[in-house]
């Protein structure tokens, strides 16, 4: 990984932690969350707190993630809004995050002045232990204070204020006013400078989770289903009607646009769509290649090109397919029957701008892993594992490529690809599924009784 790492394409816009007092204020929080320590004087973190020098100091990756459905975190800047979270086991993880810290900014920093803010998203599951305990995972919420307790205090100095104001004779009561002068000198001037946390709630109707092999859960969507990344037979009964893993293509396809959550390329609105269908083909050409061992290092689309021609045999369907498509975008070619059993259908859509857009967008990541781009931006933690196998022609390949490509202008391209910001994670009221048929758009595909 060490390629990716030096290109900052791994472990990038971390926040560098080397201060005595921010090391000593990490660690009252650490001690306080998790009853551990770190030995070391300056490490990086992600917009969680989550250290992975920390993590390897512990042998423990998920030390602010017991088990994997309780992500704890640690404040000790507003800037960690901009930083990745890493060992991401839930896509709604970073949103909630990033939202929460936006939005309480002005008391999250006068907070972080002088001691860590530290939390949790809390649901009502603790232990993940069969994929069916996920579906008890309904709502988000963050519980958050300093290590010393200064939101808690300002919460119980204001009742103290207002029973000063409200009670009779509360000139006169000498304990009270002791009490609210103590509490001040922790809390300060709570009436001119308010340290109160807003209390936030996050629905969790459609997620991404990396346990069990992943699994994308969509219960918020008018045709729910769950969809499988390894074996759907290896997860058990769950309780929703549907359930596919990645071999089932046409339900699949059927559920997405049962579900108005694509567009195919070709067709959206405000993007180059014949460019982004070249750049896949390119990169299904840099898979043969890398295979019959091309040195690939700075291969330009040129180079790219001469290497399609000379491997034009070994071509699979998938680049015969999105040729077919281009020809007809772009040379009044016939219109290519692409159904969704043909290995190029995913890779002619993208998701529509809608709240779920990321979480789409990761599906159909998994669903073409050669397109190396969209994997990288969607999907990083199926996309770093893939990265692990791959001959080190294509990891040289691929890594040069996005930091030349994607690196410099990442919302450029993003808008390039899709055209539209993914919308931050909102809360948002749960839709009752449409009684559309007890049998059910897909049939007997994948059903669960």
């Amino acid at each position: 990984m060490h390629r990716l790492i030096e290109k900052g394409l791994m472990f990038g816009n971390l926040i560098r932690v080397d201060s005595l007092v921010l090391v000593e204020r990490y660690n009252r929080a650490l001690k306080h969350l998790t009853g551990k320590q770190t030995k070391q004087d300056a490490f990086h973190i992600d917009i969680s707190g989550y250290s992975p020098e920390i993590g390897d100091e512990l042998d423990d990756p998920l030390y602010l993630n017991h088990a994997g459905v309780n992500r704890q975190f640690i404040l000790l800047t507003t800037e960690q809004a901009g930083a990745p979270l890493l060992n991401a086991k839930f896509s709604t993880a970073r949103g909630i995050l990033k939202q929460f810290i936006t939005e309480n900014r002005a008391e999250l920093f006068a907070l972080t002045t002088r001691d860590a803010v530290a939390g949790e998203l809390v649901n009502s599951v603790y232990l993940a232990d069969n994929p069916a305990r996920l579906f008890d995972i309904r709502k988000v919420k963050i519980e958050a204070d300093t290590t010393s307790g200064t939101v808690a205090m300002a919460d119980k100095l204001g009742k103290k204020i207002d029973q000063f104001k409200t009670e009779q004779d509360a000139w006169f009561d000498d304990v009270l006013i002791a009490e609210m002068i103590g509490m001040a000198k922790q809390t300060g001037d709570v009436m001119r400078n308010p340290v109160r946390l807003r209390q936030m709630e996050f629905d969790q109707d459609n997620f991404w989770t990396d346990l069990f092999g992943g699994i994308y859960l969509f219960r918020g969507v008018e045709h729910p289903a769950a969809i499988a990344a390894s074996d759907k037979d290896d997860l058990g009964k769950l309780p929703i009607d549907f359930t596919f893993d990645l071999k089932d293509r046409s339900a699949i396809a059927k559920f997405l646009s049962l579900n108005n959550l694509v567009e195919p390329i070709i067709d959206a609105r405000g993007v180059d769509a014949a460019a982004i269908l070249h750049q896949k083909m390119d990169f299904i050409v840099m898979e043969v290649a890398a295979t019959m061992g091309e040195n690939l290092t700075g291969a330009t689309r040129r180079d790219l090109r001469r290497l399609g021609r000379q491997y034009a045999a070994l071509l699979p369907e998938a680049w015969q397919g999105l040729a077919a498509l281009v020809r007809w975008a772009e040379e009044d070619g016939p219109w290519p029957k692409i159904t969704s059993e043909h290995p190029a259908y995913f890779y002619t859509l993208r998701a529509k701008p809608h709240a779920d857009a990321d979480l789409v967008n990761m599906l159909l990541a998994e669903l073409t892993p050669l397109d190396i781009r969209q994997l990288f931006i969607c999907h990083k933690e199926v996309f770093y594992r893939a990265y692990a196998t791959w001959a080190d022609e294509k990891r040289a390949y691929v890594a040069d490529f996005l930091d030349r490509e994607y690196q410099v202008d990442k919302a450029g391209t993003r808008e390039a690809l899709f055209g539209h910001e993914a919308p931050m994670e909102e809360p948002r009221a749960k839709r009752q599924p449409d009684l559309i048929t007890r049998v059910g758009p897909w049939g007997a595909v994948g059903r669960r009784s």
